[in-house]
């Protein structure tokens, strides 16, 4: 059986490390990132065309069973791939790493439920590591930002008064908190992506007294199976 691997993810390349070679896999990356960490084994890079796309690749290539390790945030990709396998009747996991759960935290549903907030509260020193794609809510506010992404953002959507630094983790308790001492940060505005990558910016947080904002994930489609660790999914590879 060929199992495509949707990857990006430090999940993605250990699963595909630990199914490779035993297991006939082909990793998939959305392509969104240039230089990308790449994991043993083939590996596809771009997008499927959607839905219908996808299920002509899978039938195109003899792909037996899907396992989606990609962010907890690519809710698009996470919905198409199960949607796909329901109709083709497919063998379908999810690789969900477990969220975070800082005390303390301000919940939020979006990062612009998350941008109305740290305007609300006043916060006037923002560390904001939720991705290129979540920092045009912030545009307009009147704060200071250190903004923390591994590609630029667009330069329309930066707010007035910034600093871009460009990060891939994994990162150190010492070096996050040393970021949020030099920087004066009085907030950090996060994704709930969990996993230990990036995790050291939250026990520094606390430690420091700097207000967390979390933005909570998109909910997994109704339905899907889903693990929360790399082990797990071997398992459920093997028993195909």
């Amino acid at each position: 059986m060929r199992i495509l691997l949707l990857g990006g993810t430090g999940e993605a390349r250990a699963l595909a490390a630990r199914l490779h070679p035993d297991f006939d896999i082909v990793s998939s990356l959305a392509g969104r990132v240039p230089d990308p960490a790449l994991p043993v084994g083939p590996v596809r890079i771009g997008g499927f065309g959607g839905v219908d796309g996808l299920q002509q690749w899978l039938r195109d290539n003899d792909i037996g069973a899907v396992v989606d390790a990609t962010h907890p945030f690519a809710a698009t990709m996470t919905a198409h791939a199960a949607q796909a396998c329901a109709e083709l009747g497919m063998p379908h996991l999810v690789l969900f790493r477990p969220a975070w759960d800082p005390a303390g935290a301000l919940r939020v549903t979006s990062d612009i439920e998350a941008a109305e907030l740290v305007a609300e509260q006043g916060f006037s020193r923002v560390f904001l590591t939720t991705g290129r794609s979540g920092v045009r809510p912030f545009t307009g506010s009147d704060a200071w930002f250190l903004i923390r992404v591994v590609t630029p953002p667009d330069a329309d959507v930066l707010p007035r008064n910034h600093e871009v630094l460009l990060s891939r983790g994994p990162y150190t308790y010492d070096g996050e908190c040393m970021l949020l001492r030099d920087n004066a940060i009085d907030v950090l505005v996060t994704k709930n992506s969990g996993g230990a990558l990036t995790e050291a910016k939250l026990a520094a947080a606390k430690d420091l007294g700097v207000t967390v904002v979390m933005i909570d994930r998109p909910p997994l489609p109704s339905g899907v199976t889903a693990v929360g660790t790399v082990d797990d999914a071997v398992t459920w590879v093997a028993s195909l």
